[in-house]
C-alpha cells in the first residue's frame, strides 16, 4: 500500500458565508483525490465519521498515524479546524491546507502557506498540478508547516510506533475489505440471500462497538438496500449509544419502523428529531411517507382520512420549505395536493420542477430522474414521461425506489380516475417500475 494520506474537509453540498453553494463532492473526486493518487498516495477520508456526528478512535488514528494529510479550510468548517489543530500538535510536517479562494480565513492559520482554488474549478489541470507538487515537495524535504512546531522551540514529536502504524494501516485495509463485501452482498440479486450474506457479515464483524462507524453505517443503508428493515431495526440497539443517536441513524431507524408498520414507534422518533434538531427536508419527508401510509390505510374512514392526507401534505411542504433545493419532499406535498385539491399545488409546481433542475446541473440521482416523471405525470405530459423513464431506469440503486415512485404514480392515477380522467397509458410505467 501506497503512505497514507488523510483527508480533511466538509462533505456533501454546503454554504458559505455569503450563501454561495460549494460541492465538496466534486471538489474530493475531481481535484483532491486525483493529486493525492499522481504523488504517489493513498488517499483515505473521514466522512463516514462526519457523517455520523461524532468524532471517535477511528477519526483520532487517522490524524495521529497518517503520513500526510490535506485540510480544506473552505467555510471555516469548525470540525475541520479542530481535526487540523490535532494534526499540528502531533505531526510537524506533511500537512497541506487548501481553500476556495474567497473562504476568510481566521487570523490564526490565515498565515499557513495554503493552496486557494476556485470552487468551479476553472483551472483544475493547474490546480491538480500545484496540489500534487505540494506533496512531492512534503514528502521529499519534510518542511515543518506545524505553527506548534514552527514557534515552540526545541518541541519534539510524539514517537509513533512503527508496529501501531503497521496495526492503523492493516485496519483500514480491512475496512476497505469489509466494505467491498457489503457491495458484493447488496449486488445479490436474490433480497433473501442478500441478507442472508449481509447478516453473515455483521456476526463476523464481533463487538459492534470496536467497529469503525463508516463500516456501521454502511452495513446499515446496506440492510436498506436489500428491504432488510428488521435488520436494521435490530442493528440499531447493538451499535455504541452516541452513534445511535446521530441524525441519520434516527432518521433510517424511523423509515425502518414505518416499513415494519410501527408507524407509532416512528413518528416518535422522527418527531424527536424534529424537535432537537429543527425541521429539514429529510427528516419531515420520512415523517411524511408516515402520514402517506396512514392515509391509505384509513382510506375507508373518510374523515380519518383527509385528517391525515392534511398532515402529510403539510409534512412534506414543511420539509420543501426547510430547503428548496431539496425537491422531494416537495414533489410528494404536490402529488397529494393534486389528489386533494388543494390549490396551492399550481403555485407549488413550478418551484419543484425548478428546484430539480437547478439541483441537476450539479449532480443528478434517481430521485431527481423520478421527479421529473412525477411532474411529467401531473402535467399529462405522455411523452415527456415515457422519455424520462429511460434514465429513471439507468439510476436506480436500492429497490425501494422504484417501488416508491411507482406507488405515487398509482396514487396520480387513482385521483386523476376518481375525477373523470383517462390516464391507462401511465399503466405500462407503473408495471415497469413494479418489476424492477
Amino acid at each position: 500500500m501506497n503512505p497514507l494520506c488523510f483527508v480533511l474537509m466538509p462533505f456533501g453540498t454546503k454554504k458559505d458565508e455569503n450563501g454561495k453553494t460549494i460541492d465538496f463532492i466534486k471538489i474530493y473526486n475531481d481535484f483532491i483525490k486525483p493529486s493525492i493518487e499522481e504523488a504517489g498516495l493513498e488517499p483515505i477520508r473521514a466522512d463516514e465519521e462526519q457523517i455520523a456526528g461524532i468524532i471517535h478512535k477511528p477519526m483520532y488514528e487517522r490524524l495521529m498515524l497518517c503520513e500526510y494529510a490535506v485540510a480544506d479550510l473552505s467555510t471555516a468548517n469548525a470540525n475541520v479546524f479542530y481535526e487540523l489543530g490535532i494534526r499540528h500538535a502531533i505531526r510537524p510536517h506533511s500537512t497541506i491546507s487548501i481553500f476556495t479562494s474567497d473562504t476568510k480565513l481566521p487570523f490564526d492559520i490565515s498565515f499557513l502557506r495554503s493552496l486557494p482554488y476556485d470552487r468551479e474549478l476553472h483551472n483544475l489541470e493547474s490546480l491538480k498540478k500545484e496540489l500534487t507538487m505540494k506533496l512531492l515537495h512534503g514528502r521529499e524535504n519534510k518542511l515543518i508547516g506545524s505553527p506548534l512546531f514552527q514557534l515552540v522551540d526545541g518541541l519534539k514529536p510524539s514517537d509513533i510506533e512503527h508496529i501501531k502504524t503497521d496495526v492503523f494501516r492493516d485496519r483500514v485495509e480491512y475496512n476497505k475489505n469489509i466494505k467491498s463485501k457489503l457491495k458484493s452482498a447488496r449486488d445479490i440479486k436474490s433480497l433473501e440471500d442478500a441478507k442472508a450474506e449481509l447478516k453473515s457479515l455483521e456476526h463476523s464483524l464481533g463487538n459492534l462497538n470496536d467497529v469503525e462507524a463508516g463500516v456501521i453505517i454502511d452495513l446499515f443503508l446496506s440492510y436498506r438496500a436489500v428491504k432488510a428493515y428488521a435488520e436494521m431495526i435490530e442493528l440499531v440497539s447493538h451499535i455504541s449509544k452516541p452513534l445511535q443517536q446521530t441524525v441519520m441513524i434516527q432518521e433510517q431507524l424511523g423509515f425502518a419502523l414505518n416499513r415494519e408498520k410501527k408507524r407509532k414507534e416512528s413518528i416518535e422518533i422522527l418527531e424527536t428529531v424534529i424537535e432537537k434538531h429543527g425541521k429539514n427536508s429529510e427528516t419531515c419527508g420520512i415523517l411524511g411517507r408516515v402520514y402517506k401510509d396512514y392515509w391509505q390505510e384509513n382510506s375507508s374512514d373518510d374523515t380519518l382520512a383527509k385528517e391525515y392526507l392534511k398532515k402529510a401534505i403539510q409534512t412534506y411542504l414543511d420539509g420543501f420549505e426547510s430547503d428548496f433545493r431539496d425537491a422531494y419532499p416537495g414533489i410528494n406535498a404536490v402529488t397529494l395536493m393534486d389528489i386533494a385539491g388543494d390549490e396551492r399545488k399550481d403555485e407549488i409546481l413550478p418551484v419543484v420542477t425548478y428546484a430539480v433542475k437547478q439541483k441537476m446541473k450539479n449532480s443528478a440521482d434517481y430521485w431527481d430522474y423520478a421527479t421529473l416523471l412525477e411532474l411529467a405525470i401531473l402535467e399529462n405530459n405522455k411523452d415527456k414521461a415515457e422519455e424520462l423513464m429511460a434514465d429513471v431506469l439507468v439510476h436506480v440503486r436500492e429497490s425501494f425506489e422504484p417501488e416508491t415512485t411507482a406507488n405515487n404514480i398509482i396514487m396520480i392515477k387513482k385521483g386523476r380516475e376518481n375525477k373523470g380522467f383517462n390516464v391507462s397509458w401511465v399503466d405500462p410505467i407503473i408495471n415497469k417500475l413494479l418489476s424492477l
